[in-house]
């Protein structure tokens, strides 16, 4: 479990320090989407061959265990932090905030059908197995 922990604080770090530069920039005194950014970064260091070729067996299961961890917490983060602010922010915030999910909820099945059949085949086998 240990394996992976630095590579992934360095993306919360850079994810963090490029969220505050968007917050300066923007004119707000605050991290903005830092989270966001080091979780992509994340994402990108853990599928991309040149690193993970590199690396020793442990340290791909320490970045995959943490990769898989990684995105349900911030997730679950997130979620607090948008019912707290809507619930704060008054109805417009909340009406808001529901029509953004059911537009995402119904692009799913687009999405969806924008994947070859061959992909989906090999991610049901992948999870069968």
């Amino acid at each position: 479990m240990i394996y992976g922990v630095a590579i992934l604080s360095a993306c919360m770090f850079i994810g963090t320090f490029i969220g505050n530069l968007l917050g300066l920039a923007t004119g707000l005194n605050s991290d903005v989407g830092g989270v966001g950014f080091a979780m992509l970064l994340l994402l990108i260091i853990t599928n991309s061959k040149k690193v993970t070729e590199k690396l020793p067996a442990n340290y791909e299961k320490g970045l995959n265990f943490w990769k898989e961890m990684f995105i349900p917490v911030i997730i679950a983060m997130a979620a607090s932090q948008n019912v707290f602010g809507a619930i704060s922010g008054g109805v417009l915030a909340a009406v808001a905030g529901i029509a953004s999910v059911a537009v995402a909820f119904l692009m799913l099945p687009l999405l969806n059908s924008l994947i070859p059949k061959a992909s989906k085949k090999k991610a049901e086998a992948e999870v069968e197995q």
